[in-house]
């Protein structure tokens, strides 16, 4: 498999999506590098890992704290083949509320977070010739709904942002590749904040599997798999990755 050596670095990589990508990956012979607030997560899972797992705690809004995450990768095994930009963060609640501090946290989070991994790791990507990266957008990011208007916004951003890169690099042999959930069983939903929301989507989150209304951190993983294993001339733009019971 095209997977097996592959140096990936990803963010947010300490439970749910992160985690089980990072699981996965090392499974089919990858290095990777794993980058996120707690530590004391990101030394289990790497114990759990075993030899194919190098970890660095890394706040993506801190454009020197990504950059020492790459280069911890350098450091490790060499070169960096796949970017995963995979942290995010998830407050529900209407524009009339007014949380301008979380606002600012989903912009930074969000978005600056997706674009200090793309600045840290292009130009040595653009130097091989060669690279992936990825980033974790979501469903809401092609369908706006309410009391989500400011998320919706940076994951809409994260589709622009992707779709600029992947025109701006493809002469560089550089690739790039957004995965959309839907409903997913991660701690995500405990930084809604909101608690009217949060109930409602925690209910979703508890549903049996053959209720189809929620998935798995390990379905998203596969998805991340699959664009990863592909040759060199093929591009997977983006997938969509929802319950099968999921109305959007």
């Amino acid at each position: 498999m095209s997977i097996e050596n592959k140096v990936v670095v990803i963010t947010g990589a300490s439970s749910g999506i992160g985690a089980a990508t990072a699981k996965l990956l090392a499974s089919k012979g990858a290095q990777v590098v794993l980058g996120a607030r707690r530590e004391d997560r990101l030394q289990a899972l790497a114990d759990d890992i075993g030899a194919n797992a190098h970890y660095r705690v890394t706040d993506v809004t801190d454009q020197h704290q990504v950059h020492d995450l790459i280069q911890s990768a350098v450091d490790q095994f060499g070169r960096v083949d796949v970017l995963y930009n995979n942290a995010g963060t998830m407050p529900q609640g209407n524009l009339s509320d007014r949380e301008y501090d979380k606002w600012q946290m989903m912009l930074n989070v969000n978005i600056m977070g997706v674009l200090n991994g793309i600045g840290e790791v292009l130009p040595m990507m653009q130097q091989q010739h060669d690279g992936l990266i990825i980033s974790t957008d979501s469903v809401a990011g092609h369908v706006v709904y309410p009391a989500s208007a400011v998320y919706n916004g940076t994951k809409f951003a994260v589709r622009a942002i992707m779709e600029g890169l992947r025109q701006e690099e493809k002469g560089n042999g550089i690739r790039s590749t957004i995965v959309s959930p839907g409903a997913v069983r991660t701690e995500l939903v405990n930084t809604i904040g909101n608690p009217e929301i949060t109930k409602g989507i925690s209910a979703l989150m508890a549903a049996d599997d053959d209720q189809n209304l929620a998935i798995n951190p390990e379905d998203v993983a596969n998805a991340v798999l699959y664009a990863i294993d592909q040759p060199k001339h093929v591009a997977i733009s983006e997938v969509i990755v929802r319950p099968a019971g999921q109305e959007v």
